[in-house]
């Protein structure tokens, strides 16, 4: 009968690297000694991994590499259009009918609050306020490089072949303006094939369940073979350990990071982002209602433009609003147009309906607001509430 050989740990390719790491096959019996410990997968690829690519010198693994600032233009740069002075300045108001309607339905919602006051309260007063939110609107494009690497399987290898184009010089599908997205873009001509770092080129790893020794001590006799009564224990048959269900008792599972493969396609990877960069500018009213409140309803849109660069509003009503918007163009032009292209601003200018209800209900005066297209309400002070719960 032909004996089928049995690989020493250096010929198998697994005890050259980690004692412990071969499979329980190679191992003859079951070993009563604790198993070796697992190697130390590296958490990450080492700098030696990647080739330096001209142009490319500051990419590393997992990003860090910082943004990389747009070149000069060659062209020059399209001087933005004067704003036209604005004149009609529409200042809307609401009816008397309109605020209780509004007022009677904020009282419907809410569960511990009664209506009367919102049907039955005597309307003493009704008082508008101006006010205006300018909003700036800076569309950018930033690009980022890190080097990047998957399980290799064929794919093609150029790296060498030519110069790889710079970061700036690839081009990608730009979206809709003021619309976040992201495109991923392998870099041409910086693929090259490595050896996998985490498991050496070998295309499998040690199982971390039983540290590589394909078994693990019998949770049933705790090791000795044996059950309380001195029975022979039957669960591992006396041996004191049984095998590993992780990796089925061989000691070593596929490779995760390359699949088993044993090889990388090791590459850089270009990161186009488009933000949107939105600020908010609000002017000061004295109607008493807090700025929050205002940030989650719309008002009428009363001004709107939208160029590669814009120039501060003129003609405006508010001061406060013309000088935002001169400080917001400035602000966004320093922050963003030395670490990404900017494609292209917009501001608007929304009129925030605000009106001020002063009303009575049995013999004492009470304050609530009506604001925003939605007609959102404020009223803090609502005087005929209950405390409930829920049993």
């Amino acid at each position: 009968m032909e004996k089928t050989p049995i690989l020493s740990n250096s010929e198998s390719g697994y005890g050259a690297v980690n004692p412990g790491y071969a499979p329980s096959a190679a191992r003859g019996p079951a070993m009563s000694v604790a198993p070796a410990a697992a190697a130390n997968v590296p958490s990450a690829p080492p700098a030696s991994m990647f080739d330096s690519v001209p142009g490319y010198e500051g990419t590393v693994s997992g990003g860090g590499g910082g943004y990389l600032p747009p070149p000069m233009p060659t062209v020059p740069m399209p001087v933005p259009e004067v704003n036209p002075a604005q004149t009609n300045w529409h200042i809307p108001s609401i009816t008397e009918e309109a605020a209780r309607e509004a007022f009677v339905s904020y009282a419907s919602s809410k569960c511990c609050y009664s209506t009367g006051p919102a049907k039955d309260g005597v309307i003493t007063s009704m008082e508008p306020f101006n006010t205006y939110r300018y909003r700036l609107e800076t569309f950018t494009e930033s690009r980022s490089t890190e080097w990047l690497h998957e399980p290799y399987t064929n794919q093609p290898v150029d790296a060498g072949i030519q110069r790889a184009p710079g970061p700036w010089e690839i081009p990608a599908q730009v979206p809709a303006f003021f619309q976040d997205n992201t495109q991923n873009i392998r870099v041409p001509y910086t693929s090259s094939v490595k050896n996998c770092h985490a498991c050496l080129g070998m295309g499998r790893m040690p199982c971390k369940e039983c540290a590589g020794s394909g078994n693990k001590v019998c949770w049933v006799c705790n090791g000795t073979g044996f059950r309380p009564t001195n029975d022979r224990c039957m669960h591992c048959s006396g041996r004191g350990r049984e095998n590993c269900l992780r990796c089925s008792g061989q000691g070593s599972k596929q490779c995760d990071t390359c699949n088993g493969k044993r090889q990388l396609l090791v590459f850089i990877n270009l990161k186009v982002q488009w933000i949107d960069n939105k600020e908010d500018f609000v002017g000061e009213q004295s109607s008493g209602l807090r700025l929050e409140n205002l940030s989650k309803v719309s008002g009428r849109e009363m001004f709107k433009d939208s160029q590669y660069m814009l120039y501060p509003v003129m003609g405006f009503p508010d001061p406060a609003v013309a000088q935002a918007s001169e400080r917001l163009l400035r602000e966004h032009q320093s922050k963003y147009g030395q670490v990404s292209r900017i494609l292209q601003q917009r501001h608007t200018i929304e009129l925030i309906p605000v009106t001020r209800v002063t009303y009575s209900w049995k013999g004492k005066t009470h304050i609530y607001y009506v604001y925003g297209n939605e007609m959102s309400v404020n009223a803090d002070d609502y005087p005929a509430t209950c405390c409930c719960s829920v049993m």
